[in-house]
């Protein structure tokens, strides 16, 4: 009796924060259409965001539960041929391409990265661990090859980390991927805040360009203003004196969180936090092994990154293609994943297993 119980305490526990995952995302969509009746913003842009990151997490808990090797490929293969098939979301070397496309291009490559990485893991034949390493690998060439130096140097640190996973406690390597995230996110609001040394600010503004930060200085500005509602989703190209002042401007201030803070006050910046740390708690209770857990841990981090200094959950690709790898890496696999030998814990009722 005790053996049965286990198991159906823990989907039980599952289902908890399954749901509690559906009640963030919701109240995401709720309070974009709060704020924008409020402003009279356009909620359009959020809604589309949750559909595409809800969809490719109810994706990948299915495809990862059938195919915990090949749908992981699949994904990687895909977000490989995107980024090479479609134009407008490689950096190219036309001047009038809107800012934000190069940080959609590094950003569907990592998260190819990190599907080739967790398929890796999940492979038995150590031939096939290999090959699909190269993959990761291969990814990484391509980057390079297409001119992102951003996307080459954080598939590289997926590829190193889902490496360094095999040996790693699991509650450990989710607590740093939490620091890590937090300590980058925190970058664009000590810029806007001029909290930052001169000397490292102009090493960033030679790396993001003038015009990005003075977009985090309209930002914030506008936080001050309305810090409980914000001005309304959408609404940051209409307000920002810069944005109004740029030809090609996207209208967006080109931080996640500086516009969820500009358009939808704290409690959008609160919601946003709690989606991430949502993933987090979800992957350290997986039922997967903890190098794919932990593979897919830092693939999101990489995107938080740059989901800190860019736009690129405005492209519904990296939308889906975040909630898909979240969905395959906490999915439960219908059968059982390769023996390791290596030390994978991970939360088993009150205690932590080998």
């Amino acid at each position: 009796m005790a053996s049965a119980a286990g198991p159906e305490e823990a989907g039980d526990r599952r289902n908890v924060w399954d749901a509690a995952g559906v009640a963030v995302l919701g109240a995401c969509a709720v309070w974009s259409l709060i704020t924008a009746t409020v402003h009279g913003g356009r909620p359009e842009g959020v809604l589309l965001a949750v559909l595409a990151v809800s969809a490719g997490y109810a994706a990948g808990r299915i495809c990862g539960a059938l195919l915990p090797v090949a749908a992981p490929c699949a994904a990687a293969l895909a977000g490989s041929a995107l980024t090479v098939a479609v134009p407008h979301l490689a950096p190219g070397p036309e001047i009038i391409a809107p800012l934000g496309h190069a940080g959609a291009t590094a950003a569907v490559l990592t998260l190819s990265a990190g599907f080739a990485c967790c398929a890796a893991w999940a492979a038995s034949a150590p031939p096939l661990r290999l090959a699909l390493r190269g993959l990761a690998a291969g990814i990484a060439v391509t980057a390079a090859a297409l001119g992102s130096t951003t996307g080459f140097v954080l598939c590289v640190a997926v590829l190193l980390c889902s490496l360094a996973a095999g040996r790693m406690h699991r509650g450990l390597g989710i607590a740093g991927l939490a620091l890590v995230t937090g300590l980058v996110a925190g970058v664009p609001w000590a810029v806007a805040g001029d909290a930052v040394p001169d000397g490292f600010a102009a090493s960033l503004e030679g790396l993001l360009t003038r015009h990005r930060i003075e977009l985090w200085h309209d930002a914030l500005h506008m936080v001050r203003e309305d810090a409980a509602w914000g001005v309304g989703p959408g609404r940051f190209g209409e307000l920002s004196t810069t944005a109004t002042q740029t030809l090609l401007s996207d209208g967006k201030p080109h931080s996640a969180l500086l516009q969820q803070a500009a358009e939808q006050g704290v409690v959008g910046v609160a919601l946003l936090a709690a989606v991430f740390c949502w993933v987090l708690h979800a992957l350290w209770r997986a039922p997967r092994s903890t190098p794919v857990a932990l593979t897919a841990g830092a693939a999101l981090t990489a995107l938080a990154a740059i989901a800190a200094v860019g736009n690129v959950l405005s492209f519904t690709a990296v939308s889906v293609g975040a909630g898909l790898l979240a969905g395959l890496a906490t999915a439960h696999p219908l059968t059982d994943e390769p023996p390791q030998r290596i030390w994978d814990a991970h939360p088993r009722g009150d205690r932590l297993a080998p």
